[in-house]
């Protein structure tokens, strides 16, 4: 790629692994499922009118609306309250990889390579140690409740990725902002049982600039720009050039959280992190050989 490709790609994986930070500056003002809501509902709105409904059927919509915003973010947000930091939650959530992979075996008796085999076995290594410390660590920054939440909020993008596969090549940005709005009201619902009608009234009435910004952030600078820089340089290089900088948003995530959020960095998180991006690029090279032959 150019170099200003190849930089537009790493401001893309950066703003997706600095938003864990986002989210975090979010959630000290919003209760989860209403931030949830907001991002979903700022993800669909003025969009809808930019972007032509892309030509699926309205249950495919639907079930991504579904998967993405009740199952990936709503349970991220949820488990990021307290239990699970923002840089573990950008290193556990990509899981969905792997999950992905398990999907596409059960369902389309796809074939793994062996190298996939060894590179599931590392990264369950970085998960494993992750909730040992959980167990035995207070201080670990993770519970393994949220551990939990957070490999399920995993399984979700891992089946929202399935039902993107089925709809074809369309325009995934128009895709993301019409499927948002099957993912607002059930998301209001679910904080209206959780929260209270008082308790969302009182946090939006509160909310600072600084949380409306890190809402509006979700949409904006995740959805649009970076979704739509990263499908617009995979409309112009190959997958396997493009997508290797993708292993980028954990790093970005962990390092952010440790110089934002004073997130400790022992020995136990780096070596997780690099059985699980180990794990993450043996998949990736893997794949990549596979596609050669």
């Amino acid at each position: 790629m150019p170099l200003s490709h190849s930089l537009l790609a790493l401001a893309a994986v950066f703003i997706w692994g600095t938003n864990f930070v986002v989210i975090k500056w979010g959630l000290a003002e919003f209760p989860a499922f209403l931030f949830a809501t907001l991002r979903f509902l700022l993800s669909a709105l003025p969009w809808i009118l930019v972007f032509r409904r892309p030509a699926v059927p309205w249950r495919v919509l639907a079930c991504a609306g579904l998967l993405l915003g009740v199952g990936q973010f709503g349970l991220l947000y949820w488990a990021m309250r307290q239990d699970i930091s923002p840089g573990l939650a950008s290193l556990v959530i990509q899981s969905q990889v792997f999950f992905t992979i398990l999907i596409s075996v059960v369902l389309h008796g796809e074939r793994v390579r062996p190298l996939q085999l060894v590179a599931a076995v590392l990264a369950v290594g970085g998960y494993g140690l992750v909730a040992w410390r959980s167990i035995t660590d207070s201080s670990a920054a993770v519970t393994l409740t949220g551990l939990g939440i957070v490999l399920t909020a995993g399984v979700a993008w891992a089946c929202t990725n399935m039902v993107m596969r089925g709809a074809g090549r369309i325009n995934m940005l128009a895709f993301t902002a019409w499927s948002s709005l099957f993912a607002i009201v059930p998301l209001a619902l679910i904080s209206i049982v959780l929260d209270g009608p008082s308790q969302i009234v009182h946090a939006l009435g509160q909310a600072s600039g600084w949380a409306w910004l890190a809402a509006l952030w979700q949409a904006v600078g995740n959805t649009v720009f970076a979704f739509g820089a990263w499908g617009w340089l995979l409309a112009r290089h190959p997958a396997a050039t493009v997508t290797p900088m993708a292993l980028l948003v954990p790093v970005f995530g962990i390092l952010a959280s440790v110089a934002l959020l004073d997130e400790p960095l022992p020995g136990w998180k780096i070596m997780a992190a690099g059985l699980v991006l180990a794990g993450l690029s043996l998949n990736m090279y893997a794949s990549r050989a596979g596609g050669r032959r």
